[in-house]
């Protein structure tokens, strides 16, 4: 009888030890949202548009640049064969196209980056993205998800602990 009542008190004693050390352990996962954003819009209208003004954007550009590269070798020509006045001429009008093209460049970029932005920043897409996290993390029993684009404080994370291609797979991407 004593030898049942001392395994039993041994035996509460340690489950009462393993209840007062217990700790639930708080586990992390990344997610690279610019991977998930990528994937959600790949196919969108909005984002083929975007890509298309970029693409024409960048053709005007490579055209302008043709044109000053060909202008140089007119003022090069004219230098070579002595013309001052025409020299000057085409150096003016270089500087001018130069200025243009300094200024187009920099409209259409500020443009084009106000047509991403507009396009990160719908709430389908976040409602959609945090819905889907957050099911995730429950499922897969994480108290914590961070963004890998924030990842000033991320020095190190094990591939391990990447959701990203499940909130992929969960989006129907």
């Amino acid at each position: 009888m004593r030898t049942i009542l001392k395994w039993l008190l041994v035996g509460g004693l340690f489950l009462v030890s393993q209840l007062a050390f217990s700790q639930q352990i708080t586990r992390f996962a990344v997610v690279d949202t610019a991977r998930v954003y990528q994937a959600y819009f790949r196919n969108s209208s909005p984002v083929r548009s975007y890509e298309n003004k970029k693409s024409d954007y960048q053709h005007e550009i490579d055209s302008l640049a043709e044109e000053l590269e060909r202008l140089h070798d007119e003022k090069l020509a004219a230098d070579r064969e002595g013309d001052a006045a025409a020299s000057a001429r085409l150096a003016a009008e270089i500087s001018q196209k130069t200025d243009y093209v300094k200024e187009y460049t920099t409209a259409k970029n500020a443009e084009l980056k106000a047509m991403k932005e507009s396009l990160e920043n719908t709430d389908e897409f976040y409602e959609s993205l945090y819905a889907t996290i957050e099911k995730i993390a429950e499922n897969g029993g994480y108290s914590v998800v961070m963004s890998l684009q924030q990842a000033n404080a991320i020095l190190w994370y094990s591939p391990s602990v990447d959701i990203t291609d499940d909130v992929i797979t969960q989006l129907g991407l």
